[in-house]
């Protein structure tokens, strides 16, 4: 004879009409401090496994599923970590195509940032997507859309306007954004990024000139590691770690530590939802294909704020910020007296969703999103466009183009190969 099945719901229920006693046991003592049943854990999948991946495959009560690598080596080696219960995919549309994930975390090289998150969203998923957000502007924009039309949480992992010491600052950025705010510095504020303010561009980063063809191993789908950049000789100095040396898909030290630099300065300037006017640069001519290094980029607002890169640290007593009453160094030093009994006085900011999970759960923005993370992207891209074409441009923040200036407003929007389209 067929059993009756009874589900959790119909069962209390029933006895609470047969005046049954219940005893609800707590969770934890069920599972011990901390415990999460699997079946209130987020779940996720990871694509890119052969770096910054395989740093996240605990966070937040999540639970990994699957991950993802178009190099076997990577793989194999990150199934290896994860252990039983996580599938390897070598073509991230079958992760992606996964009804039972939550979470895509996007941990490519930046030239599939922009397309991978528009197809996580396409598909439902939240979406945690390393830094920078995009490899252009015209991605970004796509990216937003994306997020925004299929109502989906995102994170870009770059954390240093809600948390941690930045760099060599020696403070986080909450003092700095409830001093700025209160106008004790005054306006409009330059902000200096440089070696003397704490800062390395990573120059490293810079990519070869005269590479050689070359086979490529068997472990790498060399093509699909390519999917929308251009069709070129293999060589490993484009590959892994290497990557960012190259336009195609970074923007060199800026395009990799850009976005922790320069989102912070957005922040505290509170320009989240604009961007700057103008981009001046001082650089040597580029390469075609490889990055190089640069000596100084200006960034202007239309209310005369500034932020400079000032790559050569050709400014020995810059101030981290300088304004008309007052100035910041590096180490958190100021010529304002008594600035830390002043900082505590001082209103803090609007609270912030700081925990990607709560996010996700509340389906509320988190600090860094789709929105603000794309105009802090988009002055580290204005940078790398103004470098490839050697000249300085004008920006208009509200439709996102550059004026005047067809050169600039083509790598916006760049030619994607082969089926790889927004």
């Amino acid at each position: 004879m067929k059993k009756d099945t009874v589900n959790r719901r119909d069962f209390i229920r029933r006895s609470a009409a047969a005046g049954l006693a219940l005893t609800i046991v707590p969770r934890h003592v069920l599972g011990g401090r901390g415990y999460t049943p699997p079946s209130d854990q987020l779940t996720k999948g990871i694509i890119g496994v052969g770096g910054m991946g395989l740093g996240h495959f605990a966070y937040e009560n999540t639970r990994l599923l699957a991950v993802c690598d178009v190099d076997s080596n990577h793989l194999n080696h990150a199934l290896g970590i994860a252990g039983k219960g996580v599938t390897g995919y070598h073509d991230f549309r079958e992760l992606i195509a996964r009804p039972d994930i939550d979470i895509v975390h996007i941990a490519t090289p930046p030239h599939w940032h922009g397309i991978m998150s528009r197809m996580a969203a396409d598909a439902g998923k939240d979406i945690w997507c390393e830094k920078p957000m995009t490899r252009t502007i015209g991605e970004g924009k796509k990216v937003v859309e994306a997020v925004r039309a299929n109502g989906r949480v995102f994170r870009l992992n770059t954390w240093f306007r809600f948390r941690s010491q930045f760099y060599g600052l020696g403070t986080t950025v909450r003092p700095l954004k409830k001093i700025v705010s209160s106008g004790l510095l005054g306006w409009p504020l330059k902000v200096t990024i440089s070696g003397v303010t704490g800062y390395d561009w990573k120059f490293y980063w810079s990519g070869e000139t005269n590479l050689k063809p070359m086979t490529p191993p068997a472990e790498l789908d060399y093509d699909l590691w390519l999917g929308p950049a251009p069709r070129k000789p293999y060589n490993p100095e484009r590959v892994h770690s290497k990557f960012r040396g190259y336009w195609d898909y970074d923007g060199g030290g800026l395009g990799d530590m850009g976005q922790h630099y320069i989102d912070p300065v957005q922040y505290f300037l509170g320009k989240d939802d604009t961007s700057p006017v103008s981009v001046e640069i001082d650089a040597p001519q580029q390469h075609y294909d490889a990055v190089g290094s640069w000596r100084r980029i200006t960034y202007t607002y239309e209310d005369g704020c500034q932020i400079i890169l000032d790559g050569e640290n050709r400014d020995k007593e810059a101030a981290y910020i300088e304004g008309p009453y007052g100035k910041i160094f590096k180490g958190f030093v100021s010529d304002i007296p008594n600035l830390a009994d002043i900082v505590d006085s001082l209103p803090d900011p609007e609270p912030e969703i700081t925990l990607f999970t709560e996010s996700v759960r509340t389906r509320r923005p988190f600090a860094l999103n789709e929105m603000n993370g794309h105009r802090s992207c988009t002055i580290v891209n204005m940078g790398v466009v103004a470098l490839r074409l050697g000249r300085n441009l004008r920006f208009d923040p509200v439709k996102q183009v550059f004026i005047d200036d067809d050169g600039a407003n083509a790598l916006i929007d760049q030619p994607m190969r082969g089926e790889w389209h927004f």
